[in-house]
C-alpha cells in the first residue's frame, strides 16, 4: 500500500534537489538558512548541518552578503518571484556568476515566512560575454586609430551609413556625422566617371579591390583603394556592404612618377641608340665628304682662279662643307658631337641657323634676326652653341601652335665687373610660362609637352653647355606674353692653342725630304690623302689597316718621320697602333684623323695628349698645316 504524499513528500523533494546541478537553498525571513542541497555543500565545502541557522554574513564577504540580503528582502516584500544575476566566491577563489530565481514562501495567513532560491551557474557565459565586449572594445579602438577608413553601409531596407572609423575625416575632409546624416553623400563624393565602378563594387557577390577618385570639400582629390564585401540575408539578397577604404594618393603619384621615369629612361635609351646610329653614319659619310673635299681642293688648285671651271670646283667644295654641317647637326640632335671649342662670330652662327631652319619652322612663323654689328668673338664649341640655339628655336615653335614671331637678337653688354659680354636672345610671342613652370624649366626631364613629344633634357643640356663655356643662361616669361631665352658669354677670349681655326700657311714645298706613313682603312680617303701629301713634296707610305702597318714596320723595316692614322679601324684602333709604334719610338710624331669620335677610343687606348686630331672632312690646307706644324715642332 502506497504511503500518502504528505508522508514521503520531503524525502522525494530532497532527493530531487540533491541531484540537480543548480544551487538550491531556503532562508527564513530573518536571513538564516533553513535548507541547502548537496551542490551548495560541494560549492562552499560545508556540510548542511553546519550551514543551518547561519546567515550570508557568516559565510560571505560583507559586500556580497549585503547584496544577497537585499535580493531576499525584495522577493519577500514583493510577494512574487524575482530573477537577477548574482556574484559569489567560487571553490577556486575566483568569482562565479549565477542567474538566480527567488520566490517567497507564504503560510496560510498570507505571510511570507521564507525565501527560496534556485541559482544556475552562468560563469562561462558571463566570461564569454565579457571577452566579447573586450574584443569589441579592442576592435573599436583599433578601428578608431586605424589610418584606413573602416565602414559598414546598410543597403536594405533603408540605405544608411552604420559605421565609419575616425580616419574618414582626415581622408575625405568631412566628419563622420555628415555621412551618417546624408546616406547619399558617399556617392556624391566619388568622381562622376568613377561612380559606375563604385556602385558595381557594392553589389558584387565576391570581395574585390577597386581604385576610385574622391573629391574633398577643399577642391582636392584623393585616390581611394577599396576592398569591400557584401552582406546578404537568408534569402540571398544584398542588404549591406562592409570593408576598408585606403588613401593611396601618394602611392599612385609614386607609380606615375616611376612610369614617367621609365618612359624617360626609354627615351634616353632611344636617344643613345640614335647617337650610336648617328655616329656610324657620320663616320662613313665624313669619309665620303673627305674624298669629295680633297678632290675639289686639288681640282681648284690645278685649274686656278682664272679658269672657267674654278667656280664649279668651288661649288663642289661648298657642297661638301654643307654636307659636313648636316652631319654635325645630326650629331647635335643625338647629343653625340664631341667638344671642339673654337673662335666664333655669334652673328654668323645665328644667320646660318636662320637659313637652315627658316623654311622648316612653317610659313605661319615670322623668323627674323636683330644682330648687333662689330661683336667681339666668343670661344665655344660651335655644335654645342648650335644645339642651344636649335633647342630654343624649337621650343619657341612649340609655344606658337597658331603662328607668331620669332627673333634671334645679339648685343654687347657689360657685366657687373665691367667685363664685356656677348648676349644672345631668342624671343617668341608664344603662350609663355607660369611662374611654377618657369621655376622648373632647367630641371632635367621636366617638360610641358605631351608624352613622347619631348625628353625634358633640352634646357638642362643648354644650361650645362653654357655654364661650361663660362657663360650664363636665363629665361623671362609670362603667360600669354611670350618667352625670352637669354645667353650671355664672355667676349674677347683668346683661342686655346690647338682648338681654334687659325691657319698658318706652310712653305710652298714643306714636305721635301720628309716621309709620312698613312694608315687608313677607307681606300678613297687613303688615296686622296696620299696624293695631297705627295703633291706637297712629302714621301708617302700607306697601309690599309693597323695589322699591315705593323708588318711593314717590323718585317719590312719601314722608316718614316711621322704617323698619320685614322682612329676607328677594324681589328685595332689608330690609338692602339700609335701606342705599339711608340713603344719602340717614344718620340714618334702622330697625327690622327677621324670622321667621328665620342668618348674613349675603341680598344680602351686613350688618345695621346701630344697627338693632334683633325676631323673629316678636312680641306688640303688644314691637313698640310697640321702635318707641317707637327714635323716642324719635332725639328726645333
Amino acid at each position: 500500500m502506497r504511503a500518502p504524499l504528505a508522508e514521503i513528500g520531503r524525502d522525494q523533494l530532497m532527493a530531487l534537489i540533491d541531484h540537480t546541478s543548480a544551487v538550491i537553498y531556503m532562508r527564513g525571513a530573518d536571513g538564516r538558512y533553513l535548507l541547502v542541497n548537496r551542490e551548495y555543500e560541494r560549492l562552499f565545502g560545508l556540510r548542511r548541518e553546519d550551514i543551518m541557522g547561519l546567515t550570508d554574513h557568516d559565510l560571505f564577504p560583507r559586500d556580497i552578503a549585503d547584496k544577497f540580503r537585499q535580493n531576499d528582502l525584495e522577493a519577500l516584500a514583493g510577494g512574487v518571484p524575482v530573477q537577477m544575476e548574482e556574484e559569489a566566491p567560487g571553490e577556486d577563489g575566483t568569482s562565479r556568476w549565477y542567474i538566480t530565481a527567488k520566490f517567497p514562501l507564504i503560510d496560510e495567513s498570507g505571510h511570507a515566512y521564507a525565501v527560496a532560491g534556485i541559482s544556475t551557474d552562468i560563469t562561462k557565459r558571463t566570461r564569454a560575454e565579457a571577452a566579447l565586449r573586450d574584443s569589441e572594445e579592442r576592435f573599436r579602438l583599433l578601428a578608431e586609430h586605424a589610418q584606413d577608413i573602416i565602414f559598414r553601409y546598410r543597403l536594405e531596407p533603408e540605405p544608411g551609413m552604420e559605421y565609419l572609423s575616425r580616419a574618414v575625416e582626415s581622408i575625405t575632409g568631412r566628419p563622420a556625422e555628415e555621412f551618417y546624416a546624408r546616406p547619399d553623400l558617399i556617392m556624391e563624393c566619388v568622381l562622376p566617371e568613377d561612380r559606375p565602378l563604385f556602385e558595381q563594387s557594392w553589389q558584387a557577390p565576391r570581395t574585390r579591390t577597386i581604385t576610385f577618385r574622391l573629391c574633398r570639400p577643399d577642391g582636392g582629390m584623393v585616390f581611394i583603394e577599396q576592398r569591400a564585401s557584401t552582406v546578404t540575408d537568408d534569402a540571398g539578397r544584398v542588404v549591406a556592404v562592409e570593408g576598408i577604404m585606403r588613401d593611396v594618393t601618394e602611392r599612385i603619384a609614386a607609380e606615375r612618377e616611376r612610369s614617367e621615369l621609365e618612359q624617360q629612361l626609354r627615351q634616353a635609351e632611344r636617344l643613345d641608340s640614335l647617337g650610336q646610329l648617328a655616329g656610324g653614319i657620320a663616320h662613313d659619310f665624313n669619309n665620303i665628304l673627305a674624298v669629295i673635299s680633297g678632290y675639289a681642293d686639288m681640282l681648284a688648285e690645278e685649274l686656278g682662279e682664272d679658269h672657267p671651271g674654278y667656280a664649279d670646283a668651288a661649288g663642289i667644295k661648298q657642297a661638301a662643307n654643307r654636307g659636313s654641317a648636316l652631319t654635325r647637326q645630326l650629331l647635335i640632335f643625338s647629343r653625340s658631337e664631341p667638344s671642339r671649342p673654337e673662335t666664333l662670330d655669334l652673328n654668323a652662327v645665328a644667320e646660318d641657323l636662320q637659313r637652315m631652319l627658316g623654311r622648316t619652322l612653317g610659313e605661319d612663323i615670322e623668323f627674323t634676326t636683330e644682330l648687333a654689328p662689330d661683336l667681339p668673338p666668343i670661344v665655344m664649341d660651335r655644335s654645342k652653341l648650335e644645339q642651344v640655339l636649335m633647342n630654343a628655336v624649337l621650343n619657341s615653335r612649340a609655344a606658337m601652335p597658331d603662328g607668331g614671331r620669332l627673333t634671334i637678337a645679339t648685343s654687347l653688354e657689360r657685366a657687373g665687373d665691367g667685363a664685356a659680354q656677348v648676349s644672345l636672345a631668342v624671343v617668341d610671342t608664344g603662350c609663355g610660362m607660369t611662374p611654377e613652370v618657369l621655376a622648373r624649366a632647367f630641371e632635367p626631364f621636366f617638360t610641358t609637352r605631351g608624352r613622347g613629344s619631348g625628353t625634358g633634357l633640352g634646357l638642362a643640356t643648354a644650361y650645362g653647355v653654357v655654364t661650361d663655356a663660362g657663360g650664363t643662361i636665363s629665361l623671362e616669361s609670362q603667360p600669354g606674353r611670350g618667352t625670352t631665352l637669354r645667353v650671355r658669354l664672355p667676349a674677347g677670349v683668346a683661342v686655346t692653342p690647338g682648338t681654334g681655326t687659325v691657319e698658318l700657311p706652310p712653305p710652298a714645298r714643306p714636305g721635301r725630304g720628309r716621309r709620312v706613313f698613312v694608315v687608313e682603312d677607307e681606300e678613297a680617303v687613303r688615296d686622296i690623302v696620299c696624293r695631297l701629301l705627295r703633291k706637297a713634296g712629302y714621301e708617302v707610305a700607306a697601309a690599309a689597316n693597323p695589322a699591315e702597318a705593323l708588318r711593314m714596320c717590323r718585317e719590312d723595316g719601314l722608316r718614316f718621320d711621322m704617323l698619320l692614322s685614322d682612329v676607328i679601324m677594324p681589328g685595332m684602333s689608330g690609338t692602339q697602333l700609335a701606342a705599339e709604334l711608340r713603344a719602340e719610338r717614344p718620340d714618334l710624331p702622330v697625327l690622327f684623323m677621324s670622321g667621328y669620335t665620342s668618348g674613349p677610343a675603341p680598344g680602351g687606348q686613350a688618345m695621346p695628349p701630344d697627338a693632334p686630331l683633325i676631323h673629316k672632312p678636312f680641306d688640303s690646307k688644314t691637313l698640310l698645316n697640321e702635318v707641317h706644324q707637327l714635323l716642324a715642332a719635332r725639328i726645333h
